[in-house]
């Protein structure tokens, strides 16, 4: 395999992941939008060292902030700046997407949430998702369809043996 196959499908690799996402919320619309990173960040998210289950997305002033975002430091970060794990930091899109996510998020019922980071042609992206909470009894629907789908796999499963 040559290195150009390699760093190509070190690209495509999510960093992070917000899995409790899908369980919580309906998504209505996919957007993918740049991040504003120091170097010890992009250090960082290299080895892995990202969490986004926390994660929330606000508008402030027409652009768009990424909130509760873990960043965990490594070992061998600079001492002379303080590296802050949970720093608010800024996405990056087109104004005209802003303006149209600020209308629908204006909406009742409608918020913005991190999906995963994932990397892209050696540069760190943000998927958010325009969503909408899933009420208490939906998300109780969630898990008997999952357990009913780990049922079927089990015997089926045990029928094969």
């Amino acid at each position: 395999m040559s290195t150009q196959n390699k760093n190509t499908a070190a690209n495509t690799a999510p960093i992070a992941e917000n899995k409790k996402a899908a369980f919580n919320y309906y998504f209505e619309e996919r957007h993918e939008c740049g991040l504003v990173l120091q170097g010890w960040e992009v250090k960082a998210l290299r080895a892995g060292k990202a969490q986004i289950t926390e994660g929330y997305v606000v508008i402030r002033d027409g652009e768009l902030f990424l909130i509760g975002c873990l960043i965990s430091p490594l070992r061998s970060t600079s001492s002379h700046l303080p590296a802050d794990s949970a720093r608010t930091r800024k996405l990056l899109m087109h104004k005209a997407e802003i303006q149209r996510l600020i209308g629908k998020v204006e909406q009742k019922g409608f918020t913005l949430v991190p999906l995963n980071l994932h990397w892209k042609n050696g540069s760190v992206k943000c998927e958010i998702a325009l969503a909408k909470g899933k009420a208490g009894h939906d998300k109780r629907d969630t898990l008997k369809e999952r357990e009913g789908k780990r049922e079927v796999e089990r015997a089926m499963k045990q029928r094969q043996r």
